[in-house]
């Protein structure tokens, strides 16, 4: 028999419009967001869910969710981002 599993098997992705997202710069790299911290009270997302940022049908950030905690979540996305480096 299995041991059982403390984290979920399934991951889901929470899409925000980059146009109203709001985020700190943990970390960039060449003036875009890498790491990013932004708020997110919802229970149904967790670690190691996945964050979208769309402006109309062009991803801005796509990254997992890695750290949650006091109303606050880690996201890393050190590939693609197009999410300018500032603190909103």
């Amino acid at each position: 028999m299995s041991e059982s599993q403390n984290y979920g098997n399934n991951s889901q992705t929470i899409v925000y419009n980059a146009d109203e997202f709001q985020f700190e710069t943990i970390e960039q790299q060449n003036g875009q967001a890498t790491v990013i911290r932004f708020e997110l009270h919802d229970p149904r997302y967790h670690a190691g869910d996945m964050v979208v940022v769309l402006s109309g049908s062009d991803i801005h950030f796509h990254g997992m969710i890695g750290e949650m905690g006091d109303g606050f979540a880690v996201a890393t996305d050190r590939r693609g981002s197009l999410l300018p480096a500032t603190v909103q």
